[in-house]
């Protein structure tokens, strides 16, 4: 029997409605993003009257999702940045360091005295003054070995520890060189997200390229210089004992120390340990705040490990100075005045209110952990964009009244049922890409295009169907249900096969590959729904007032 239960009309109804109305920001699109920007501005800084009048321009009641658009339409910043990592290994010798010394310290006795000695960035090099009992002195530092924690590394060890006369070598392993490499990328990459999240622009792709290189693109920015300002500071932050302070900037800083410039003391240098107390990666958190003096600076919290060290480093030096160096630039030396314990403390300096939170994002955004090199560097104007936005709109309109005018002239009144129904699908993809935040290009409108003209393949399965019941002679109603029952095996066929296609292409494609794919995916869920379920729900429903005797299809 042609019939369809009351519950499920009310809820293909509410279901069309709820998409229609997450669809329907984007209908003014300005005026709701100025409404959204506005409500994170509020958030973040507090209100203005400025801010009040964009927040009003869209009522707080209503859905204010957007599809997002990508930087093919909007205009914004390309970069293609390759990531230093030997950078790294200098670093990783540094901090092994002060092991290793602690180490041949408790073997003095028979290995007698221990000296740092210059060189390459990724070497270590000890001389000892017993070479006699060099067998020793290197099964100590040996022990310092960890297992490499990768799948490819398995087996093997962090580190190699040679003798060259009277010297210990210790070199990173090629392992660990590996194991390193693909940290440093990832963590990068996790940086420079969490810095353009925290600068507020909207869905950027941020992918990795091959072993070291990291590609950027952020609709909505200025340019890539803009870009470049906002995720290019190194910001490597350190918490390091001063050695000497001089205005010589010849000054020889000796062996595991160097020489850095004050930031706020033009003429001023600092002589500090190269091996750090505490580093930035020890930092839970950082906020802009107000010393007691009234200036700009930064709060920060260190997590366990690094409060344990801070805590224990400033209760044996007090009356020290203790020099907090941002990139190799001393920007406060405060002396110690008494035991800090609990991780926290405060930075100064001649800072505005601006640097000062400027600041602090790039300290709860971590610090890079090697230094950018940007390969490819590219500004697509709004203009540029403005114009693919129109060419997508032409493109859409065009196939969309196409489809239109086949489905009336070849199936007449149940054409004009599929053309409302391709309306609603249009206008529930839309509702979907704006309730999950997807970003649009123009492989995603191509997507749009191709599932308009998709949309109506399951219906002319149907009315196909249903006229071929007809000519067996029997009824209208029982033509029409089992036109839905024998297509309705075809019609999940024929989607589930280009929907896997379109899963498989958001898994290993990556930009506009996806971009395409997500639009097809959702296109042919809300294509089968409004197939199976809108189409036949207006169909029954003229059926069920009219009562035709026969039916024209």
């Amino acid at each position: 029997m042609l019939y369809i239960e009351t519950w499920k009309r009310v809820l293909i109804i509410l279901a069309c409605a709820a998409g229609l109305l997450l669809a329907a920001p984007n209908l003014f699109y300005d005026r709701v993003e100025t409404h959204n920007d506005a409500v994170k501005a509020i958030e973040a800084r507090g209100a203005t009257p400025e801010l009040e009048a964009d927040l009003a321009e869209w009522p707080s009641w209503l859905p204010s999702g957007l599809v997002n658009l990508g930087l093919d339409l909007r205009g914004g910043a390309h970069l293609l940045a390759e990531v230093q990592t030997g950078d790294v290994y200098a670093a990783r010798m540094d901090a092994l360091w002060p092991e290793v010394r602690d180490t041949l310290r408790a073997e003095r006795d028979t290995i007698g005295t221990i000296r740092r000695q210059p060189s390459a960035s990724d070497t270590l090099r000890i001389r000892i003054s017993q070479p006699e009992n060099m067998a020793q002195a290197l099964d100590a530092v040996r022990a310092l070995a960890q297992p490499i924690q990768t799948l490819s590394g398995v087996g093997e060890s962090d580190i190699d520890v040679t003798a060259s006369g009277d010297e210990i070598v210790v070199t990173l392993s090629d392992a660990e060189k590996l194991a390193s490499d693909d940290r440093t990328v990832r963590q990068a990459l996790e940086i420079i997200r969490r810095r353009i999240d925290e600068a507020g622009t909207r869905e950027p792709t941020i992918q990795r390229q091959g072993s070291d290189r990291i590609l950027i693109q952020v609709p909505g920015v200025g340019s890539a210089a803009e870009l470049k300002e906002i995720i290019g500071t190194t910001a490597q932050l350190t918490f390091s004992r001063v050695i000497n302070r001089t205005t010589d900037p010849d000054t020889r800083a000796g062996t595991g120390n160097k020489l850095v410039p004050a930031l706020d003391e033009e003429g001023t240098y600092y002589v500090i340990e190269s091996a750090p107390v505490v580093t930035g990666e020890d930092l839970v958190d950082a906020q802009p705040a107000f010393d007691q003096n009234g200036s700009p600076a930064v709060n920060f919290r260190f997590n366990p490990h690094g409060a344990r060290r801070f805590g224990e480093y400033t209760a044996l030096n007090i009356g020290s100075p203790f020099a907090i160096v941002l990139d190799d630039e001393v920007i406060s030396a405060p002396v110690i005045q008494s035991h800090i314990p609990g991780g926290s403390g405060i930075i100064t300096g001649n800072f505005t209110v601006e640097e000062s939170t400027d600041l602090a994002v790039l300290l709860r955004a971590g610090a890079l952990p090697a230094e950018l090199t940007f390969l490819e560097e590219r500004t697509i104007g709004p203009e540029l964009g403005q114009d693919s936005i129109e060419a997508g709109k032409i493109a859409t309109m065009v196939a969309f009244a196409a489809v239109l005018v086949f489905m009336f002239l070849s199936y007449g009144m149940f054409g004009i049922f599929a053309n409302i129904a391709l309306i609603i699908n249009v206008g529930l993809i839309f509702g979907l890409l704006s309730m999950i935040g997807a970003t649009l290009t123009l492989p995603g409108i191509a997507g749009i295009v191709l599932t308009v003209g998709m949309a109506v393949d399951a219906n002319v399965l149907v009315f196909e169907r249903i006229r071929e019941e007809l000519k067996t002679a029997k009824g209208p109603s029982r033509a029409i249900q089992l036109g839905y029952e024998k297509a309705l095996s075809a019609i999940l066929d024929a989607n589930i096969t280009t929907f896997i296609t379109a899963v498989i292409l958001f898994a290993i494609g990556s930009g506009p590959v996806r971009g395409f794919s997500i639009t097809l995916g959702l296109g042919i869920i809300t294509s089968v729904f409004t197939a199976i379920f809108v189409t036949r729900l207006m169909i029954v429903m003229w059926f069920e007032r009219r009562r035709p005797k026969t039916l024209e299809v």
